[in-house]
């Protein structure tokens, strides 16, 4: 599909996932709305995509984990009337440790852009899309949403669990309006997110066959949208592992996630 005046709002969009759907959505003819903290990564693609592709791009610079930031946004694209076609929420962070190694504010913080701020920027954009019977709403979970919670990084996959439910019930509120709902379910992704995190190392230990390139994690993920598929999970080894998951009885699912998530998560002080 072409997206020629259609506008796409993409979060964390300064690299990764969310820097390949704005090369991507670039590419379909979308103009584009790039937010994420560096500025001057937002910059640098913007200019890249402006002149590849010939479109309009708007930055916002702007941190998601604090609580205005939403707001502050719709209220910047409400003020020169751009209207947001297309929605990819998509910032994120894993935070290393057991629950009890981090403060509650780091813990909050984290809640505040890994729900909240996804809640925020869907109930700010989607009255808009369902009044011009058009509208693409893309919340990028997570398999660690599909399968059974495991010690470390604790609040990411009940985070990205949430994320799936509420596509679930968007895409279920909006049916036969024009506007459709999915999340995005990848597994491990080329991308910054082990290096911010400090897991670089670990994951690197990993078989290279569970790790996927972000473009067709991405392709695969617009398609999914375009059809309606509700829930996508991108690659051979990422449709397996949720299949097994849910295929196991619970305690074997549990303990084969708990085995194999001692590869890559560890306490703080390991």
């Amino acid at each position: 599909m072409e997206y020629q005046g259609k506008w796409a709002l993409i979060t964390g969009a300064s690299a990764g996932i969310g820097a390949t759907f704005a090369r991507s959505y670039a590419a379909k003819g979308a103009n584009l709305i790039l937010v994420a903290r560096r500025e001057d990564r937002l910059r640098e693609l913007a200019a890249e995509l402006e002149g590849a592709s010939g479109i309009k791009v708007k930055i916002i610079a702007a941190d998601l984990a604090e609580d205005a930031a939403p707001k502050i946004i719709s209220g910047a694209l409400a003020q020169d009337a751009t209207p947001v076609d297309i929605l990819v929420n998509n910032a994120g962070y894993g935070l290393p440790g057991f629950f009890t190694e981090n403060a509650w504010t780091a813990h909050r913080g984290f809640l505040e852009l890994m729900i909240n701020s996804y809640v925020q920027m869907t109930r700010a954009f989607l009255p808009g899309m369902l009044e011009r019977n058009w509208g693409r709403v893309i919340q990028v979970s997570s398999v660690a949403g599909l399968v059974p919670g495991s010690a470390g990084h604790t609040l990411y996959g009940p985070s990205k669990a949430f994320l799936v439910s509420f596509a679930q019930s968007i895409a279920a509120e909006c049916d036969g309006t024009g506007v459709n709902s999915s999340a995005l379910c990848p597994g491990f992704t080329y991308s910054e997110f082990h290096d911010v995190n400090n897991t670089r190392g670990l994951v690197s230990q990993l078989p290279k066959y569970m790790f996927m390139k972000a473009e067709p994690v991405v392709e695969g993920a617009i398609a999914a949208v375009e059809r309606r598929h509700v829930v996508y999970v991108p690659g051979a080894w990422n449709k397996f592992t949720t299949w097994l998951a849910k295929a196991l009885p619970r305690p074997w699912a549990h303990a084969m996630v708990k085995n194999q998530s001692k590869k890559f998560r560890k306490r703080k002080d390991n």
